[in-house]
Order: C-alpha cells, then structure tokens, then sequence
C-alpha cells in the first residue's frame, strides 16, 4: 500500500502542475461552468479515451495519459463548484485554487486508501480499458442524478462519483506508468 501511495501522489503531482499552470495562463474562468458542462468534458474525455483503447488509428497526437489527467482535474474542478457553488464570473486567485484543489485531493486518496485497504488493491489486476469503462458507467450515473436535480433514493451522492473517477483514472495512469 505504501507503494501505491507514493504513485498516488506522483501521478496527482502531475496533475497539479497542469492544474497551476493551467490557472497561470486563464485565471480560474472555470469557475463559471455548471456541473452538467463539467461532466459533459469528462465524458468527453472518457470517450476519447475509449476509441483510443478500441482503435488502430488515432488521428489527434494525443494520447490516454494527458486524457486520463484531464479526467482528474475536472473531477476535482467538479469537486469544488459542488462545494462552492457556480459563479457568473472569475473568483479564485492561484493560492484558494490551490488549497481547494489539495483539499479536494487529500479526501479522495483518504476514499482511495480506505477502499484499497478493503478491497485488497484489487485494481491492480484490472485493465486500464476496464478503468476507463468504470469512469464510463460513472459518468453516466452522474448523468442521470444530474438529470434527476441531484435526488437519489438509495444511492451514493455525485460527490462520491467523482472521487472514484479520480481514484480510477489515477489508478489507469499509474498502470500505464509501468
């Protein structure tokens, strides 16, 4: 486990660096965007990364990693409009971007470590292909609490959903780290 935590926080090192640079170059004009625009690119994402996975030719000259990295950061870009709420314009600097994005970060590799423990790392023996299908029918359940004005009956919350999507996109990219 102590392995995979170390991973954990390479892959999510990486992911943070774009974040900071990303915020460098356009402010947090992410801010802006509902939850359904969220989840709609990481669908795209997600789908992107499957026709990659299903076929011969790729036409862009980018692969499932920078996909897969994607998925993370607007899985926490996600993370923090449900907490805060959608603004009509701009309002984080770098430094509360940051906190907010180490914040969110630090509950989900707890969720990580928690279900890691239980399941017994289970993941490691999985196929990044059935990662990516996991974000896929994540996806699409978030789609569907999204449509129902975020009321479940039995069901755990689009927080919850999003956290696992980053869990199995880390999990993707540290497989194809190996």
């Amino acid at each position: 486990m102590s392995n995979t935590s170390q991973q954990y926080d390479t892959v999510i090192t990486q992911c943070r660096d774009l974040f900071i640079n990303k915020m460098k170059d356009y402010g947090s004009a992410w801010r802006i965007l509902r939850l359904p625009s969220l989840t709609d690119q990481i669908f795209i994402k997600a789908q992107r990364i499957r026709g990659l996975q299903q076929n011969a030719v790729q036409k862009v000259d980018e692969g499932q990693v920078s996909e897969f990295i994607g998925i993370i950061n607007y899985c926490v870009m996600a993370l923090i409009q449900l907490e805060k709420g959608v603004v009509e314009q701009p309002d984080l600097d770098l430094d509360k971007a940051i906190q907010a994005y180490d914040e969110k970060v630090a509950t989900t590799k707890s969720l990580m470590e928690d279900k890691n423990h239980d399941y017994g790392e289970a993941w490691r023996d999985m196929r990044v292909s059935s990662l990516t299908d996991l974000i896929l029918q994540k996806l699409l359940r978030v789609k569907q609490i999204e449509d129902n004005q975020g009321k479940t009956i039995v069901s755990e919350g689009i927080d919850a959903n999003y956290q696992d999507m980053i869990n199995y996109a880390v999990f993707a990219l540290i497989h194809i780290g190996e």
